[in-house]
């Protein structure tokens, strides 16, 4: 299953790619390059004569069409490769669904003219939507990658429960942070500051849009969950040995990821550092992902459950293990 997992993790890394182009038509306000089409350009399979902002538009519809494509291929050879019930077929399916679904959205943005400078409530409310599909997408195609890896039969996924809650929770938490972040991404640029104070006033006015006001709430939201991301990698880390690396690995994305945040804010949301700043809290998801796996696999939960029966025949009551 090498080479399988090999193209698992480049369909992984193209994703990748794909999402940041589509943060530089958002940012580049090109969505509306193509017009109100969909899936043609302007009414053309290929635009003649296009504009800086069709080409922006295009190369990312081609890009996406691509992905489509990786992940149909991608789930037809986890078939071929694996044995029925295996978990790499539940994951390269969910895939195939969550880039379906990602399509749909994207040419609702497009069809119902939610792009360019549409400063409305339902563009807010479609982009959240467009983002928390990303992550799904790409927590299925890591665990597609992940159970390749494993090489073996997963029936399920059992936790201790305490731990178990713990980390759906993250889960939710960090999609939450990921939609409000998106919302705030998209009031940099329909309402540009001149200033850090400028912007700071956009913000507290009486009168201002209510993507400024949604702007107000993501860094310190980021800040909450960011805190709890970095108690849950140590009670992980603690509780599952095996699980230190990818818990170690959470935390120092979690330190970068705050550190571009205040940068950001500081340079008044430059592009490239919008770029920088969704490329990382997407490492941060993937981080998660990762961690979360071992957390919940059964094997880690094997390695729990001998850890008392150890303690005890070490001359000590059996002591349950952090969770």
């Amino acid at each position: 299953m090498r080479s399988f997992s090999r193209f698992s993790a480049a369909v992984l890394i193209y994703n990748l790619a794909v999402i940041l182009w589509g943060a530089v038509v958002r940012a580049s306000g090109s969505g509306a390059g193509c017009g109100s089409h969909w899936p043609l350009c302007n009414g053309d399979a290929v635009p003649q004569t296009p504009s800086a902002a069709t080409l922006i538009e295009y190369s990312h519809r081609l890009s996406s069409g691509l992905v489509l494509i990786l992940v149909v291929v991608l789930a037809v050879w986890a078939y071929r490769v694996s044995g029925a019930g295996h978990p790499v077929r539940r994951a390269a399916l969910w895939a195939v669904a969550f880039t379906l679904s990602e399509a749909a959205v994207g040419a609702g943005l497009v069809l119902f003219k939610l792009v360019a400078h549409d400063e409305s409530l339902g563009r807010a409310l479609a982009i959240g939507t467009h983002l928390l599909n990303t992550l799904l997408l790409l927590a299925a195609l890591a665990m597609t990658y992940l159970r390749a890896q494993e090489g073996r039969e997963v029936r399920s996924v059992v936790a201790p429960q305490s731990l178990a809650k713990w980390c759906w929770a993250a889960a939710a938490a960090v999609m939450l942070v990921g939609v409000t972040g998106a919302i705030s991404a998209l009031g940099d640029t329909l309402f540009p500051a001149a200033s850090l104070r400028a912007g700071v006033e956009q913000e507290l006015a009486s009168t201002a849009h209510v993507l400024l006001r949604l702007r107000v709430i993501h860094p310190f939201l980021a800040i909450g969950v960011g805190l709890y991301l970095l108690y849950l990698a140590q009670r992980v880390s603690d509780a599952l040995p095996t699980a230190r690396r990818a818990a170690v690995r959470l935390r120092l994305l979690v330190l970068v990821q705050w550190a571009a945040g205040a940068l950001d804010v500081a340079l008044l949301a430059p592009v490239w550092l919008q770029l920088a700043h969704l490329l990382i809290a997407d490492l941060v998801w993937l981080a998660l992902v990762f961690l979360l796996a071992q957390a919940l696999d059964p094997a880690a939960v094997g390695e729990l459950r001998s850890a008392a029966p150890a303690a005890a025949g070490a001359g000590g009551s059996p002591r349950p293990a952090r969770a």
